[in-house]
């Protein structure tokens, strides 16, 4: 089966580009701080308990806009103390640190460098990272955010039919990178993208369709999708794939 060549490259961003886990962690200290100014309650309460919040309102969540949920484990973690009152004042200490504190990792600049000259680029994310808010301003030639306009998150086929229309060409021209293998490279291939796994932490492959290629760094990007054979990319029928 012969597939376009590709022009597009479109990253995930939480985990991929973004190294969320160092801001959300110091986003919830401030919370923390707060919370123990207003209540000697809150004393005994540690940043790993904050955090725990955010697993059991997601569950219940999945599928809602993720500043919503963000909002509700906040509002969770504010209920272990009685101060269910101050939601909206805590909600924007979180966010203002959150923010303030969210980072490309180390390899993400030089990457998109080295891609831009030969790759449209995109960004795509179901998260609460906007692409200026997180050191990544301009480096993108479109952006797509779920649950803008009604847009449901990935998995949904919508969300990648989005991406390809921001893209303007086909979806086998288009590359996504990113960290999940459910939401980044087994949903991206069911909708026609290629698709990268983003692997930091070597983790094993799961089951399921391979990816178009597997990195440990965007280092290696460039040279995978310079040696990607675009005239043998797996078909949907599961023949074997170049990676």
């Amino acid at each position: 089966m012969t597939l376009p060549s590709i022009t597009t490259v479109v990253f995930d961003a939480d985990e991929t580009v973004v190294d969320l886990s160092p801001a959300v962690t110091g986003a919830l200290d401030a919370v923390l701080v707060e919370m123990r100014r207003l209540t000697p309650a809150a004393e005994a309460l540690t940043v790993a308990e904050l955090a725990e919040d955010w697993p059991a309102v997601f569950a219940a969540m999945s599928a809602s806009p993720t500043p919503d949920i963000r909002r509700a484990a906040i509002a969770r973690s504010l209920a272990r103390v009685g101060l269910e009152a101050e939601l909206d004042r805590i909600a924007e200490i979180f966010f203002a640190r959150r923010f303030a504190l969210s980072r490309p990792f180390a390899d993400v600049l030089p990457a998109l460098a080295a891609l831009r000259a030969a790759y449209t680029l995109g960004f795509a994310t179901n998260g609460n990272s906007r692409a200026e808010r997180c050191g990544l301003a301009g480096e993108f030639a479109f952006e797509v955010y779920a649950h803008e306009g009604g847009l449901p998150k990935k998995p949904a086929p919508a969300f990648f039919a989005a991406v390809v229309d921001a893209a303007g060409c086909a979806p086998a021209a288009v590359v996504h990178v990113g960290d999940s293998w459910e939401h980044d490279v087994q949903a991206a291939r069911a909708a026609g993208l290629r698709a990268v796994w983003l692997n930091r932490t070597g983790r094993p492959r799961p089951a399921g369709q391979p990816p178009d290629g597997e990195v440990r760094s965007l280092a290696e990007l460039p040279g995978l999708l310079a040696g990607l054979l675009t005239a043998a990319t797996p078909d949907r029928e599961g023949q074997s794939a170049p990676r």
